[in-house]
């Protein structure tokens, strides 16, 4: 896919090689969060939805308010938004809107069985005076949209087009760069890449990625964007370990994910392992549950 905006070649945000000595800090974050009230596999949606294996609902609650009470822990602040009765998907909030610098851009999802939860997370971003913009184009979200302090990195190929990419570039006035996806196990770019270090503080940006999931020319972009990026294992990326949730010091990761975690180690990040594993029966994890609210 072409990019379309970046940033003018001496300013390209380069990655930390595992050399260099890098002091992580962390920053402060706010965050939306929907509980698995409703939680249940009833449709097929994405390559992880199997309809009629058996969900434990307790145990997805128990493993949510692990996460929940995990962010509080670090300093972060965390609104949660309620669920509704019909919408089992909806504890993956990150797919609800973006939200940069007090504008929202909606959601609008691909399949019929979501397309409630925009109306829902649009609501809920209003009452807190934040100006969403309805969307005109197919989009999911935080799901194919990590925002970094320089750029938007945009996902493309199985829930949000292209047009939404241009969209959002205008709605969130930030450069968006586009990156195609390629294996419907991936069908998130939340699911694929990682952003460990969004560049807004002393060390410069920072991503883990899958390179299989995108295609040839978005392997090629991201190598130029982020020459020292952390590479994923195929077998972390299939536990969602790149669906992980940084504030430049901390990544919170699934636990499963072990070889990621000494990457991340390595690179002087603190991860914090989790385990979301019974809503990985629908395809999510750790980001899927995370919507930030990007300054």
């Amino acid at each position: 896919m072409t990019v379309l905006e970046t940033r003018p070649a001496t300013h390209v945000p380069v990655s930390p090689s595992p050399a260099r000595q890098v002091t992580r800090s962390a920053r402060t974050r706010t965050y939306l969060m929907c509980a698995p009230t409703h939680f249940d596999v009833t449709y097929a949606i994405n390559a992880w939805m199997r309809p009629g294996v058996a969900v434990d609902r307790q145990r997805a609650l128990v493993q949510w308010e692990v996460l929940r009470q995990t962010y509080s822990a670090l300093g972060h602040r965390v609104h949660v938004l309620d669920g509704v009765p019909g919408l089992p998907d909806m504890v993956f909030a990150a797919n609800g809107a973006t939200v940069v610098g007090g504008r929202a851009y909606g959601a609008r999802f691909r399949h019929p069985e979501r397309a409630a939860e925009a109306v829902e997370h649009a609501a809920w971003l209003r009452g807190q005076g934040v100006a969403v913009t309805d969307p005109t184009q197919t989009n999911e979200g935080e799901g194919d949209f990590l925002v970094l302090g320089s750029m938007i990195l945009a996902g493309t190929g199985f829930r949000t087009s292209l047009h939404a990419h241009v969209e959002a570039a205008r709605v969130l006035d930030r450069p968006v760069v586009s990156l195609q996806l390629v294996d419907p196990r991936f069908y998130h770019l939340d699911t694929a890449l990682a952003v460990l270090d969004d560049g807004n503080g002393d060390a410069p940006a920072d991503i883990a990625y899958l390179p299989s999931a995108f295609s040839e020319h978005s392997r090629r972009t991201l190598r130029e964007l982020f020459p020292d990026a952390v590479e994923c294992t195929e077998e972390d990326a299939l536990v969602l370990g790149l669906n992980a949730v940084s504030d430049g010091r901390h990544v919170v990761v699934p636990v499963q994910a072990r070889t990621l975690t000494r990457q991340l180690e390595e690179r002087g990040y603190v991860p914090v392992p989790v385990d979301v594993s019974e809503l990985l029966k629908a395809g999510g994890s750790v980001k899927c549950c995370t919507q930030e609210h990007h300054s």
